[in-house]
């Protein structure tokens, strides 16, 4: 190291200005520092750069340099003192070090608020059609008491005495470099640089105080569970003049006790008895909408569906509604009265005891006609 050229390490002229050499060793420390670069020899290449511009940097050492090279430096007391160089700007790109004014106007920039998140329970007749429903949650608001300030009113904050105003204390540390200078959030004022003496009684400080909200909130028709519904600003508040958060409304739709639902169709299982299979009929079946009038054709088989056009969900986006989606299954009777059992035996001898086999289940046939 000794007998390299300073110049060479930084990537520099022999002319060059304070400002080039400044910005060279800016680019080779945040390549070469050993927090970032895992090479074996980067820690030695760091040194190198370092005991460069710690050099280079000194008008007086490097006129020395210039004149006589490495020898007029020995003849300034030997190695070059890195405790003399200001790396504060070079390292607060590593470590999050920063000068006291940016770092407290960071602190006090405006921050928008957090959003919350709320369950909303709904009917199954609620998510169909929609409804202007009230709310209640809960928020930070600003304090009534202090508006905000977080003193109890006719008092006021003082400066705090840990970082004198500033927001953030200086711890010097001693590393192979030298002594640096550490920034850190002053603990005692977490950065504000100011101290509430005299807390307000209803918020106890914080400046803002919990409040339950009533809100009516329209929900639109064909709302499903999972659907998201998004309130903007009815978060919490923002900090310092930020913005408040958003409210999100998550949709949690009850069972119902016939109905099922299938996208934007309904689906109603349908029981008829076996009369009504073999010789059709005329039965009223519920929707969404009330009664509709339906019509079993003779000779209908377990699993058949029927559709009721424009009697399902209202699509939520879009004009228009889905289907309702009958599906009917026979019911084959437990119990039979005399008279039915001699019907049914009669029944039996004309239609044979011949029986096929199924190709498919009645279960593959219901699941092809709902697609799956």
């Amino acid at each position: 190291m000794a007998n390299s050229d300073y110049y060479e390490v930084l990537g520099v002229q022999r002319g060059a200005s304070q400002d080039e050499i400044k910005s060279a060793f800016r680019q080779l420390a945040r390549k070469y520092h050993p927090d970032v670069n895992k090479a074996p020899d980067a820690e030695e290449r760091f040194k190198e750069i370092n005991e460069a511009y710690a050099v280079l940097s000194d008008p007086d050492k490097r006129a020395a340099y210039d004149r006589y090279g490495h020898a007029g430096l020995n003849g300034m007391g030997g190695a070059p003192d890195f405790s003399t160089v200001d790396f504060t700007d070079i390292f607060e790109q590593f470590f999050g070090f920063g000068g006291s004014t940016a770092s407290h106007r960071m602190r006090n920039s405006p921050r928008r608020g957090a959003d919350l998140n709320q369950t909303v329970t709904l009917t199954f007749e609620e998510a169909i059609f929609g409804l202007d429903k009230e709310i209640e949650f809960v928020r930070d608001e600003i304090c009534s008491t202090c508006r905000g300030t977080g003193s109890e009113p006719g008092t006021s904050p003082t400066r705090c005495a840990t970082c004198e105003g500033r927001g953030e204390v200086r711890q010097v540390r001693q590393t192979f470099l030298g002594s640096m200078v550490q920034v850190t959030t002053c603990p005692t004022c977490n950065g504000q640089g100011e101290v509430i003496t005299s807390p307000c009684h209803t918020c106890r400080g914080r400046g803002l105080e919990r409040r339950t909200v009533r809100k009516t909130v329209s929900i639109p028709a064909g709302v499903d569970t999972g659907t998201q519904i998004r309130l903007a600003g009815e978060g919490q508040p923002g900090l310092y003049g930020g913005p408040n958060g958003n409210l999100y409304l998550e949709i949690r739709v009850r069972p119902h006790k016939f109905f099922r639902r299938k996208g934007d169709d309904i689906l109603l299982d349908l029981s008829i008895n076996i009369a009504q299979a073999t010789l059709g009929a005329e039965v009223e079946v519920p929707t969404v909408d009330g009664t509709e009038r339906l019509t079993i054709p003779a000779g209908t088989q377990p699993g058949k569906v029927f559709t009721l056009r424009n009697k399902g969900v209202p699509h939520l986006r879009s004009s228009g509604r889905g289907n309702q989606l009958v599906i009917v299954d026979v019911e084959i009777p437990t119990r039979l009265t005399a008279e039915q059992r001699k019907l049914f035996e009669q029944l039996a001898e004309t239609l044979g005891s011949e029986v096929l086999p199924q190709e498919r289940s009645f279960l593959d046939k219901l699941k092809e006609v709902l697609g799956g």
